[in-house]
């Protein structure tokens, strides 16, 4: 087998279409909809603008993320994550990307610190094994933790 590949299979379950309110946290929003829907996995998309803007990158050598405030206002062009647990607690992990006034693009990870204009939202509960996430050594990041 090439690589380390670890696989689960999950069946869609219900999918929640929503809009977030203007000048929510867009990260913050998106959890709230899942605690208030009890989604605790899931796949998550979202498109609309933002107000203010913030993605983070992660250096590799470093393991460490960066945190990268954007000037002036943005359309999402693409939200795309997961929702799991890291340590019980529920967890999304998006990466977005915005596009800005000439079209030109920027993303990231997503994190707090991007507050919603405008913003239409899908969730996908998935039913299956809740999966967990933990340290990986290899990377420095919270990965899903699959039993070998």
């Amino acid at each position: 087998m090439p690589g380390e590949e670890y696989i689960e299979t999950y069946v869609p379950g219900e999918i929640h279409i929503g809009r977030l309110k203007h000048g929510d946290d867009l990260l913050a929003g998106i959890l709230a909809l899942c605690t208030e829907k009890n989604i605790q996995m899931g796949a998550v998309q979202a498109i609309g603008a933002l107000s203010t803007a913030k993605v983070a990158y992660y250096h590799q050598n470093e393991k460490k993320y960066q945190e990268i405030s954007l000037d002036g206002h943005y359309e999402i062009v693409s939200l795309i994550g997961n929702i799991s647990l890291k340590d019980g607690v529920l967890l999304c992990h998006a990466h977005i990307v915005l596009g800005d006034e000439t079209g030109n693009t920027q993303g990231g990870h997503l994190v707090r610190g991007c507050t919603v204009f405008a913003c239409e939202v899908i969730i996908t509960a998935l039913k299956g094994k809740t999966l967990q996430r933990g340290y990986d050594e290899m990377t420095g990041l919270p990965l899903w933790n699959f039993k070998l």
